[in-house]
């Protein structure tokens, strides 16, 4: 439907904000360039320090938060399809993110624009994926290996709510589990040179000194 299309479309525009690449570029370096090759939070605080990563977190966070908030605002009055909307939305923002059009498509990884989705959508699952994600990168210091549990749980979470038939879902139940799934697909797509490392052994560590 058009709905879905205008979406994705919208989110995909917000997604084009490439925080990590403007920041860097404020301070005279491409930080696709240098690190991972990427744009996302994890590359900047690598490369830049902690200020640089943890602005483009939030930056890459609120390009995804902000739209979702219009998208739950301009179909309020559809509550059985509201949160399928608002996947789309995500969707789209981590597809911009991941591929800007103008930048060689190109892009981060998705991840803070993934904990945007999971912050718009519910409070409870919110605090379950930071608290897993800050246990897990305390423990064994790989960014990596956090993220990618945190789409796992945010697939989980929201099969069980749909089963549970929360959010008021009804004829997008299955859409809703669909769209997810593809979330977390992307995130391990994006991942897969980490994927890799972390069976070798070889994955970066946050603050493990650079080589």
């Amino acid at each position: 439907e058009m709905e879905r299309i205008i979406c994705l479309a919208a989110g995909y525009l917000c997604g084009l904000f490439q925080t990590g690449y403007i920041y860097g570029k404020l301070h005279g370096i491409d930080i696709r360039s240098y690190g991972s090759g990427n744009s996302g939070s994890t590359n900047a605080l690598r490369v830049m320090g902690k200020k640089a990563g943890l602005t483009v977190f939030v930056g890459d966070f609120l390009k995804t938060v902000i739209p979702c908030f219009i998208t739950r605002l301009l179909f309020k009055d559809q509550p059985e399809l509201m949160y399928v909307y608002m996947l789309y939305t995500g969707l789209g923002v981590i597809l911009g993110h991941n591929f800007p059009f103008y930048l060689g498509f190109k892009g981060g990884k998705g991840i803070a624009a993934t904990a945007g989705i999971i912050f718009s959508i519910d409070w409870r699952l919110t605090v379950i994926c930071l608290s897993c994600f800050i246990l897990l990168v305390a423990v064994t210091r790989y960014v990596s290996l956090g993220s990618l549990v945190v789409s796992v749980i945010l697939l989980v979470w929201d099969a069980v709510q749909n089963l549970r038939g929360a959010y008021g879902l009804i004829p997008g139940r299955l859409e809703f589990t669909a769209v997810t799934a593809v979330i977390t697909v992307m995130a391990f797509w994006r991942h897969r040179a980490n994927i890799g490392r972390l069976l070798k052994g070889t994955e970066n560590k946050v603050g493990a000194k650079k080589q």
